[in-house]
Protein backbone atom coordinates (compact mmCIF):
# COMPACT_ATOMS: atom_id res chain seq x y z
CA UNK A 1 0.00 0.00 0.00
CA UNK A 2 1.44 3.12 -1.28
CA UNK A 3 -0.86 5.58 0.84
CA UNK A 4 -1.66 6.11 3.97
CA UNK A 5 -5.10 6.56 5.58
CA UNK A 6 -6.48 7.92 8.66
CA UNK A 7 -9.98 7.95 10.32
CA UNK A 8 -11.05 9.69 13.28
CA UNK A 9 -14.26 11.27 14.88
CA UNK A 10 -15.01 14.45 16.50
CA UNK A 11 -17.65 15.26 18.93
CA UNK A 12 -18.96 18.88 19.17
CA UNK A 13 -20.23 19.95 22.98
CA UNK A 14 -21.22 23.15 24.20
CA UNK A 15 -19.18 25.42 27.02
CA UNK A 16 -22.39 27.46 27.66
CA UNK A 17 -23.17 27.37 31.40
CA UNK A 18 -27.11 25.82 31.05
CA UNK A 19 -25.47 23.38 28.26
CA UNK A 20 -21.82 22.29 29.79
CA UNK A 21 -20.77 19.57 28.11
CA UNK A 22 -23.80 18.84 26.40
CA UNK A 23 -23.10 17.00 22.37
CA UNK A 24 -24.40 19.33 20.04
CA UNK A 25 -22.62 17.44 16.79
CA UNK A 26 -19.85 15.04 15.55
CA UNK A 27 -18.11 14.93 12.52
CA UNK A 28 -16.56 12.12 10.92
CA UNK A 29 -13.17 12.19 8.97
CA UNK A 30 -11.06 10.60 6.65
CA UNK A 31 -7.58 11.34 5.39
CA UNK A 32 -5.59 10.12 2.65
CA UNK A 33 -1.99 10.69 1.93
CA UNK A 34 -0.61 9.51 -1.63
CA UNK A 35 2.47 8.55 -2.56
CA UNK A 36 2.91 11.95 -4.46
CA UNK A 37 2.23 14.20 -1.73
CA UNK A 38 -1.20 14.79 -1.96
CA UNK A 39 -4.06 14.84 0.66
CA UNK A 40 -7.87 14.05 -0.04
CA UNK A 41 -10.19 15.50 2.73
CA UNK A 42 -13.32 13.44 3.42
CA UNK A 43 -15.54 15.04 6.04
CA UNK A 44 -18.87 14.36 7.05
CA UNK A 45 -20.33 17.11 9.37
CA UNK A 46 -23.82 17.36 11.76
CA UNK A 47 -24.48 20.56 13.76
CA UNK A 48 -27.85 19.67 15.96
CA UNK A 49 -28.03 22.67 16.68
CA UNK A 50 -31.20 24.74 14.98
CA UNK A 51 -31.24 25.27 12.24
CA UNK A 52 -29.33 22.03 11.91
CA UNK A 53 -26.30 21.70 9.49
CA UNK A 54 -25.51 18.56 6.96
CA UNK A 55 -22.57 19.26 5.37
CA UNK A 56 -20.37 17.03 3.41
CA UNK A 57 -17.17 18.13 1.95
CA UNK A 58 -14.15 16.80 -0.13
CA UNK A 59 -10.93 18.56 -0.57
CA UNK A 60 -7.97 17.73 -2.25
CA UNK A 61 -4.10 19.28 -1.06
CA UNK A 62 -1.24 19.23 -2.47
CA UNK A 63 2.16 18.44 -0.75
CA UNK A 64 2.99 22.16 0.46
CA UNK A 65 -1.02 21.88 1.63
CA UNK A 66 -2.21 24.19 -1.22
CA UNK A 67 -6.12 23.80 -1.88
CA UNK A 68 -6.08 21.86 -5.55
CA UNK A 69 -9.91 21.69 -5.40
CA UNK A 70 -12.98 21.04 -2.91
CA UNK A 71 -16.72 19.86 -3.42
CA UNK A 72 -18.86 20.64 -0.82
CA UNK A 73 -22.79 19.86 0.02
CA UNK A 74 -24.79 21.36 2.64
CA UNK A 75 -28.53 21.03 4.09
CA UNK A 76 -29.60 23.67 6.54
CA UNK A 77 -32.81 23.31 8.55
CA UNK A 78 -33.05 19.20 6.81
CA UNK A 79 -32.96 21.52 3.54
CA UNK A 80 -30.94 21.42 0.80
CA UNK A 81 -28.89 24.73 1.12
CA UNK A 82 -26.48 24.28 -1.71
CA UNK A 83 -23.68 22.30 -3.63
CA UNK A 84 -20.40 23.99 -4.76
CA UNK A 85 -17.38 22.87 -7.11
CA UNK A 86 -13.87 24.77 -6.39
CA UNK A 87 -10.63 24.98 -8.20
CA UNK A 88 -7.54 26.87 -7.54
CA UNK A 89 -4.80 28.21 -9.97
CA UNK A 90 -1.54 29.87 -9.53
CA UNK A 91 -3.81 33.35 -9.94
CA UNK A 92 -7.18 32.84 -9.58
CA UNK A 93 -9.83 30.57 -8.02
CA UNK A 94 -12.68 29.26 -9.36
CA UNK A 95 -16.43 28.39 -8.72
CA UNK A 96 -19.61 26.63 -10.13
CA UNK A 97 -22.07 26.49 -7.23
CA UNK A 98 -26.30 26.05 -7.19
CA UNK A 99 -27.65 27.24 -3.63
CA UNK A 100 -31.18 27.71 -2.99
CA UNK A 101 -30.92 31.47 -2.42
CA UNK A 102 -29.00 32.25 -5.81
CA UNK A 103 -29.72 29.56 -7.99
CA UNK A 104 -26.70 28.89 -10.24
CA UNK A 105 -23.15 30.98 -9.93
CA UNK A 106 -19.98 31.37 -11.55
CA UNK A 107 -17.12 32.67 -9.92
CA UNK A 108 -13.76 33.53 -10.93
CA UNK A 109 -11.52 35.92 -8.18
CA UNK A 110 -8.21 37.13 -9.45
CA UNK A 111 -5.77 36.46 -6.54
CA UNK A 112 -2.27 37.68 -5.96
CA UNK A 113 -0.61 34.33 -5.60
CA UNK A 114 -1.56 30.67 -4.58
CA UNK A 115 -4.85 30.77 -2.01
CA UNK A 116 -2.58 29.58 0.71
CA UNK A 117 -5.82 28.13 2.28
CA UNK A 118 -10.03 27.29 1.96
CA UNK A 119 -11.49 27.29 5.13
CA UNK A 120 -14.69 24.64 4.00
CA UNK A 121 -15.78 24.19 7.62
CA UNK A 122 -14.86 20.60 9.04
CA UNK A 123 -13.62 20.87 12.39
CA UNK A 124 -11.00 18.36 10.97
CA UNK A 125 -9.54 21.59 8.54
CA UNK A 126 -9.13 23.80 11.31
CA UNK A 127 -6.57 21.71 12.51
CA UNK A 128 -4.94 20.81 8.81
CA UNK A 129 -4.90 24.72 8.51
CA UNK A 130 -2.21 25.22 10.80
CA UNK A 131 0.21 23.53 8.58
CA UNK A 132 0.79 26.74 6.77
CA UNK A 133 2.57 28.09 9.57
CA UNK A 134 6.32 27.99 9.45
CA UNK A 135 7.35 26.04 12.89
CA UNK A 136 10.97 27.13 12.43
CA UNK A 137 10.25 30.25 13.51
CA UNK A 138 8.77 29.57 17.21
CA UNK A 139 5.75 30.91 19.32
CA UNK A 140 4.82 34.09 17.90
CA UNK A 141 1.63 35.72 15.58
CA UNK A 142 1.64 35.42 11.75
CA UNK A 143 -1.18 37.14 9.04
CA UNK A 144 -2.11 35.40 5.60
CA UNK A 145 -4.25 37.13 3.60
CA UNK A 146 -4.71 35.32 1.00
CA UNK A 147 -7.26 32.66 2.02
CA UNK A 148 -10.80 31.92 0.80
CA UNK A 149 -14.05 30.25 2.74
CA UNK A 150 -17.03 28.68 1.35
CA UNK A 151 -19.21 30.79 3.87
CA UNK A 152 -18.55 33.48 5.57
CA UNK A 153 -21.14 32.56 8.61
CA UNK A 154 -19.09 31.13 11.23
CA UNK A 155 -20.96 27.66 11.44
CA UNK A 156 -20.80 27.58 7.71
CA UNK A 157 -24.61 27.38 6.73
CA UNK A 158 -24.35 29.40 4.04
CA UNK A 159 -23.61 28.84 0.30
CA UNK A 160 -21.48 27.86 -1.02
CA UNK A 161 -19.65 30.42 -2.22
CA UNK A 162 -16.26 31.54 -2.53
CA UNK A 163 -15.20 34.40 -0.23
CA UNK A 164 -12.16 35.95 -0.24
CA UNK A 165 -10.43 37.04 3.58
CA UNK A 166 -7.54 36.71 5.84
CA UNK A 167 -6.56 35.75 9.60
CA UNK A 168 -3.93 35.33 11.86
CA UNK A 169 -2.58 31.94 13.59
CA UNK A 170 -0.56 32.62 16.93
CA UNK A 171 1.74 29.96 17.87
CA UNK A 172 1.07 29.20 21.64
CA UNK A 173 3.43 25.93 22.37
CA UNK A 174 4.01 22.58 22.16
CA UNK A 175 2.12 20.75 25.01
CA UNK A 176 0.83 17.48 26.15
CA UNK A 177 -2.70 17.00 25.40
CA UNK A 178 -5.03 14.19 26.47
CA UNK A 179 -8.31 13.56 25.06
CA UNK A 180 -11.25 10.89 24.26
CA UNK A 181 -8.99 9.14 21.73
CA UNK A 182 -5.49 9.02 23.52
CA UNK A 183 -2.99 10.98 24.98
CA UNK A 184 -0.46 12.72 21.92
CA UNK A 185 2.27 15.40 21.72
CA UNK A 186 0.46 18.56 20.79
CA UNK A 187 0.85 22.37 19.07
CA UNK A 188 -1.36 24.69 20.55
CA UNK A 189 -2.52 27.64 18.49
CA UNK A 190 -5.10 30.25 18.11
CA UNK A 191 -6.92 31.99 15.45
CA UNK A 192 -7.00 35.21 15.39
CA UNK A 193 -6.96 38.76 13.77
CA UNK A 194 -10.66 38.10 12.03
CA UNK A 195 -11.50 41.75 12.47
CA UNK A 196 -12.74 43.50 9.73
CA UNK A 197 -12.28 39.89 7.14
CA UNK A 198 -15.67 38.89 8.34
CA UNK A 199 -19.13 40.38 8.61
CA UNK A 200 -18.64 39.43 12.23
CA UNK A 201 -15.51 39.18 14.02
CA UNK A 202 -15.24 35.53 14.90
CA UNK A 203 -14.90 34.74 18.84
CA UNK A 204 -11.27 33.84 20.05
CA UNK A 205 -10.39 29.87 18.74
CA UNK A 206 -8.04 27.81 20.26
CA UNK A 207 -6.80 24.17 18.80
CA UNK A 208 -4.65 21.60 19.80
CA UNK A 209 -3.63 19.53 16.79
CA UNK A 210 -1.21 16.19 16.91
CA UNK A 211 3.00 17.17 16.51
CA UNK A 212 3.78 14.48 13.80
CA UNK A 213 2.84 16.04 10.64
CA UNK A 214 -0.22 14.99 10.15
CA UNK A 215 -1.53 18.13 12.38
CA UNK A 216 -4.76 15.92 13.09
CA UNK A 217 -7.31 17.91 14.93
CA UNK A 218 -7.14 17.10 18.85
CA UNK A 219 -9.59 19.41 20.42
CA UNK A 220 -10.82 22.73 20.34
CA UNK A 221 -12.37 25.54 22.07
CA UNK A 222 -14.45 28.83 20.56
CA UNK A 223 -15.08 31.34 23.15
CA UNK A 224 -17.45 34.63 22.77
CA UNK A 225 -21.23 34.25 22.17
CA UNK A 226 -20.29 31.09 20.81
CA UNK A 227 -19.17 28.92 23.87
CA UNK A 228 -18.09 25.71 21.46
CA UNK A 229 -16.03 22.67 22.40
CA UNK A 230 -14.68 19.61 20.11
CA UNK A 231 -12.89 16.89 21.21
CA UNK A 232 -11.16 13.82 19.14
CA UNK A 233 -12.99 10.60 20.33
CA UNK A 234 -11.28 8.44 18.18
CA UNK A 235 -8.36 7.95 15.73
CA UNK A 236 -7.38 5.05 13.38
CA UNK A 237 -4.20 5.13 11.44
CA UNK A 238 -3.28 2.84 8.86
CA UNK A 239 0.31 2.69 7.48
Amino acid sequence: MKHRTIRGTIRYTSNKPERLGQERGREYFTLTKQSDGVMVVHAHCEIDDEPNVIRDVVLSLDKERYPIDCSVRLSVGDKYEGTGLFRFAADHAECETFNRRDGRITQRIATPARVRWLGAHPIIGDALGLCIYDLAKGPGREFYPNMMLTSPDHRGATGPLLFAAGWGLEFVGREQVTVAAGSFGALHFRYVDTAGQLPEEHPPYDVWCTDDGDCVFLRGAVGGYMQTYYELTELVRNH
